[in-house]
């Protein structure tokens, strides 16, 4: 019986450490972090807290029992979070994400707090990933357009590389192109524009 409840034990607690995963894709509206909840609510103070602990201030967003507190809120998240207005009685404490974008991607955690101690919910790992764009081709053309839009001011020393599973397409390095790690089977077939 005790190395079943030793396993059982392990388990519990490996499932707890794990974080859920929610991958959105740049360029969508938004994005639902997922909390429910099923215990109680402290009767002093009841709130609900968001936060992203590699951030200052760390907080996202902050339901109290009457309405949003987001006096706190770290300013990238201003005007782009919201949180259900019955979240403490329906017990749903999901938060809508508007907008996300590449540098939202971390780890979140959703907690309730009576003022003096805070209960550790769930922890979501937020996965926003470059916008995907489907381009069809017609057999036996010529040629393809493979879109791909970045700032105008990045640095001089910028590298961007395109591949294809393990192969390299191509490699635009330092305002030129660097073919050098070209698979074969792409050479002479790509170019860039500056």
């Amino acid at each position: 019986m005790k190395t079943l409840l030793t396993s059982l034990l392990l388990v519990l607690v490996s499932q707890h450490a794990l974080a859920a995963v929610v991958e959105v894709y740049e360029g969508v509206m938004s994005v639902l972090l997922p909390c429910k909840y099923s215990g109680f609510i402290p009767e002093d103070d009841p709130t609900v807290l968001w936060t992203r602990s590699d951030l200052n201030p760390k907080s996202v967003h902050v339901r109290r029992e009457e309405a949003d507190d987001l006096r706190g809120q770290n300013q990238r998240y201003s005007g782009r979070t919201a949180m259900r207005s019955d979240a403490l009685d329906s017990l749903d404490f999901s938060l809508t994400l508007r907008n996300p974008t590449k540098t939202d991607s971390s780890n979140y955690t959703c907690s309730i707090s009576d003022g003096t101690e805070d209960q550790r919910l769930r922890d979501i790992q937020l996965q926003v990933k470059d916008q995907q764009v489907e381009v069809k081709v017609v057999a036996g053309s010529e040629s393809v357009i493979l879109p791909c839009q970045i700032k105008p001011d990045l640095p001089e020393d910028t590298t961007v590389e395109w591949t294809q599973a393990d192969q390299v397409v191509h490699v635009h390095s330092n305002r030129s192109d660097d073919l050098t790690k070209q698979d074969g089977l792409y050479r002479d077939r790509t170019k860039m524009n500056k």
